[in-house]
């Protein structure tokens, strides 16, 4: 049964999204607030997804997000917003949420990008279990290997942390090298194509990977914008 973690300080609120994910299938672990969160990861059982608003008391979303992703890559992270500026979108996606959504949400949205998270957190670790010994898991393009078995990215021998979304997206590019990928292709192809989402989720994990490959992020010498259009791989 996959489990879920919902991060919420009004009652009401966490309780309907509780109620639903448990009607859906889901274990659900409920937590007031980022410190009885953290508790609850401490736990030693992996969740797959984490559902954080933002607004909490103490330690807010975006630092329990942060805390989260140090710890691990795997576990996916939708942050809930009762703001809809476009800074705490972009703030959210840049450290580490996979997902983001503004209140007031349709609760049946909500289980269905949970469900999409959770196929996500399944297929990265059904790749995991199956680069055995017996099969290298290895994509290389240039001076770039995908190591699909650690899920590091190397370049040059080094190793660069990805988060399980930035993972995904250097796979699509490595199958794909040369090729102009249209944003709605890469949203398909990793987010699914159930995806409620807005495709600028795209172009904020696209300016993550940069910072994160590319010696000039401002000069990119291997994602290259395809204007108007999408992104392209250069090894």
């Amino acid at each position: 049964m996959r489990r879920v973690l919902v991060v919420e300080d009004e009652a009401a609120i966490r309780e309907v999204i509780a109620l639903n994910l448990r009607m859906a299938g889901y274990d659900v672990t409920e937590a007031p607030s980022a410190e009885a969160a953290l508790a609850a990861m401490s736990g030693g059982v992996p969740f797959d997804v984490a559902v954080l608003d933002i607004m909490l008391p103490g330690m807010n979303g975006f630092s329990l997000c942060e805390n989260i992703r140090r710890d691990s890559d795997s576990v996916g992270i939708i942050m809930l917003s009762a703001k809809s500026q476009e800074d705490d979108k972009i703030r959210g996606l840049s450290i580490g949420a996979d997902d983001y959504m503004t209140k007031p949400f349709s609760v049946s949205e909500l289980l269905a990008r949970v469900d999409a998270l959770c196929r996500r957190v399944a297929r990265a670790a059904g790749s995991n279990a199956e680069s055995g010994p017996e099969a290298e898991g290895r994509m290389v393009s240039g001076s770039f290997v995908l190591d699909q078995k650690s899920r590091i990215l190397y370049k040059n021998g080094q190793p660069i942390d990805l988060t399980q979304v930035e993972f995904q997206i250097m796979e699509l590019f490595f199958a794909n090298p040369g090729v102009a990928l249209v944003r709605e292709k890469i949203l398909e192809g990793v987010w699914g194509e159930n995806y409620y989402g807005d495709v600028k989720i795209v172009d904020v994990n696209i300016r993550r990977l940069r910072m994160k490959i590319e010696d000039e992020p401002s000069a990119p010498r291997h994602i290259m914008t395809v204007w108007g259009y999408g992104y392209r791989w250069n090894s």
